[in-house]
C-alpha cells in the first residue's frame, strides 16, 4: 500500500494485471525509483505516492493516498486551487507539462519542486487521470547558478579570473586576465606563467602551489609582478585570492586546480607607499635636524645631516664645493665647460662616505686639490642649471656601469646619480650627489624634492661658505 491507495486504482492507472499482483508490483517499481513519483485520477485523487516522494514531503502513502489534490495538507491554501489546475490540465494537453511551485513538507517547510505532468488514457482512450514526477529545484537551481556565476566571471568580470591546473598552467582566462597579462585567451592556455611575467613568477608559482597542498589563505595577497608586454616590461601590482578546486564527485578531495582573481591595485598601492616615504623622509629630517643641534662642530653637523637623508634614500653621498666664495674662478682649475667666456667651474670634495661601502661622511676637503671633473658631469650640469639632475649608467654593455661610475669619480657600485645644487643667500655654494646601487631603483622627480630639502636645510644649518669652504686654488 505505500505506493498506492487500492488494486482498482492501480488497474485503472497502471498495466492491467491480476489484480493484488499488478498492484504490489506498480508499487515496488514506484518505491524504487529515484524520482518522486505521485499520481492523480480524473478527479484528483491522489493515488499514488512513492518512497521519494514520501523523503522530499515527508508524507507517507497511507497519508497522502486518498486525498483530493494537495490543498489542505501539501500546498497552502491560496495555492492549492492554482496547483491542482495546473496539475490536471495535463490531461487535455499534448505531451509533457513541466511547472514550477511550492509545496509544503510534514514539518511546515517549503520546497520548491519542478513537476513534469503527463496525461493517463483509460481503456477507451479517454483521461483517466496525471502521472507527475517531482523533485527539489534546489540543486537544479544550485547548478544553473553556479553555470552562470562560472560565465559571468569569464565574460564581464572587472578583475582577472584564471583556472591554473595542478600543473601550474592557465586551464581558462576571462578576457581581462588575459589582457593583463598581454595574450590572448587562447594563446595563454596550457603555457608557462613564466613566459608572460619577467619577475614575479616565483612566487605567485609559490603561492599558487601553497593552494594546491594547503587551502586557500586567509586573506588576498599583493603580488609586485613585471609583465612582459609588446612595448616593454610593466611593473604591477595584484591584489590575488586564490580558491582550491577539488572535484564534487569523487569521495576523497581530489585537486582540479585553483582559481586565481586578481584586480591591479598598482596605484593605489604606489600612493601608499609614497605616503609611507613621505612620512619617514620627514620625520628622518626632524631627528636630522635635532640630531645636528646638538653637535658643537659645525662640520660635523653637516655630516649628520647627510648621514640620515642616506637611510632608505641612497647608499653613497657627495658634497663638493666651488672654490672661492661661489663664484667659478677663471684660472688655475680644470676648464670643465665655458660658454661665452664664462669662468670654469671647479669644485672640492668636501664629504664623501667611504668608498664601495655605504657608511658615515668623512671629510676630504684638506687637500683643497680640485676635482677633474670631464666636460657634462652631472654635478657640474647641476651648478650650471642651479637645479637638479639626474643620470643612471647604461645597462648594457654588462660591466659598462662600473666604468661609467670610475670615470665620474664615484663609487664603483654606483649606477644611478641625483646631484643638487647647494645655494646660501642667493649664491651657488656646491653641489651634493646622492648615489645608488643596482638594488635600487633610479632617482625619480619626487626623489629630487626630498634631495633638495636636504640640500636647503643644510645650507639654513650652517654658513658653509664659512665652515666647509675649500682653501682656494
Amino acid at each position: 500500500m505505500s505506493a498506492s491507495r487500492r488494486s482498482g486504482a492501480t488497474d485503472e492507472l497502471g498495466p492491467s494485471g491480476p489484480g493484488r499482483d499488478g498492484a504490489d508490483l506498480l508499487a515496488a517499481l514506484l518505491d524504487g525509483m529515484d524520482a518522486a513519483l505521485c499520481a492523480f485520477d480524473a478527479d484528483g485523487v491522489v493515488t499514488h505516492w512513492n518512497r521519494e516522494a514520501e523523503r522530499v514531503l515527508g508524507w507517507t502513502a497511507a497519508e497522502a493516498v486518498g486525498r483530493h489534490g494537495f490543498s489542505g495538507w501539501a500546498a497552502r491554501p491560496g495555492d492549492a486551487a492554482g496547483i491542482e489546475e495546473r496539475l490536471l490540465g495535463a490531461m487535455h494537453a499534448r505531451g509533457r507539462q513541466v511547472h514550477e511551485f511550492a509545496l509544503l513538507t510534514k514539518d511546515g517547510g517549503r520546497v520548491l519542486v519542478r513537476v513534469q505532468s503527463a496525461a493517463v488514457r483509460g481503456p477507451d482512450g479517454e483521461p483517466a487521470g496525471v502521472y507527475c514526477a517531482f523533485s527539489e529545484v534546489h540543486a537544479q537551481i544550485d547548478l544553473e547558478r553556479s553555470i552562470a556565476l562560472s560565465e559571468a566571471l569569464f565574460q564581464d568580470a572587472a578583475f582577472g579570473v584564471v583556472l591554473v591546473d595542478a600543473d601550474l598552467r592557465p586551464a581558462a582566462a576571462n578576457a581581462h586576465a588575459a589582457t593583463a597579462l598581454g595574450s590572448g585567451r587562447t594563446a595563454l592556455l596550457g603555457r608557462p606563467l613564466g613566459e608572460f611575467l619577467a619577475q614575479g613568477v616565483e612566487d605567485l608559482e609559490g603561492s599558487l602551489a601553497h593552494v594546491l597542498a594547503e587551502g586557500a589563505p586567509p586573506a588576498p595577497a599583493d603580488l609586485w609582478v613585471t609583465v612582459r608586454l609588446p612595448g616593454g616590461d610593466v611593473r604591477r601590482c595584484w591584489r590575488s585570492g586564490f580558491v582550491r578546486l577539488s572535484s564534487p564527485l569523487a569521495e576523497e578531495p581530489v585537486p582540479l586546480g585553483v582559481g586565481w582573481l586578481f584586480q591591479d591595485v598598482t596605484e593605489s598601492k604606489q600612493t601608499e607607499q609614497e605616503a609611507a616615504q613621505l612620512r619617514f623622509r620627514g620625520n628622518q629630517l626632524h631627528r636630522a635636524a635635532r640630531a645636528a643641534g646638538e653637535c658643537e662642530d659645525p662640520a660635523e653637523a653637516v655630516s649628520v645631516q647627510l648621514d640620515f637623508s642616506l637611510a632608505g634614500f641612497a647608499d653613497h653621498v657627495l658634497l663638493d664645493l666651488l672654490t672661492g666664495d661661489g663664484e667659478p674662478e677663471p684660472a688655475g682649475g680644470h676648464r670643465a665647460d665655458v660658454q661665452d667666456g664664462a669662468a670654469p667651474v671647479r669644485l672640492v670634495r668636501a664629504l664623501t662616505t667611504p668608498s664601495g661601502t655605504p657608511g658615515p661622511g668623512l671629510a676630504a676637503f684638506r687637500s683643497g686639490l680640485p676635482l677633474r671633473y670631464a666636460a657634462g658631469h652631472p654635478a657640474l650640469q647641476s651648478v650650471e642649471r642651479t637645479s637638479s639632475v639626474r643620470a643612471s649608467a647604461p645597462t648594457d654593455p654588462p660591466g659598462r656601469a662600473r666604468e661609467w661610475a670610475r670615470s665620474r669619480q664615484w663609487p664603483e657600485d654606483s649606477v644611478h646619480a641625483l646631484c643638487s645644487v647647494l645655494r646660501s643667500r642667493g649664491r651657488t655654494l656646491g653641489v651634493v650627489t646622492f648615489l645608488r646601487a643596482s638594488s635600487r631603483p633610479r632617482f625619480e622627480r619626487l626623489d629630487a624634492t626630498y634631495a633638495e630639502s636636504v640640500v636647503t636645510r643644510i645650507a639654513a644649518a650652517v654658513d658653509l661658505a664659512r665652515v666647509l669652504g675649500a682653501p682656494r686654488g
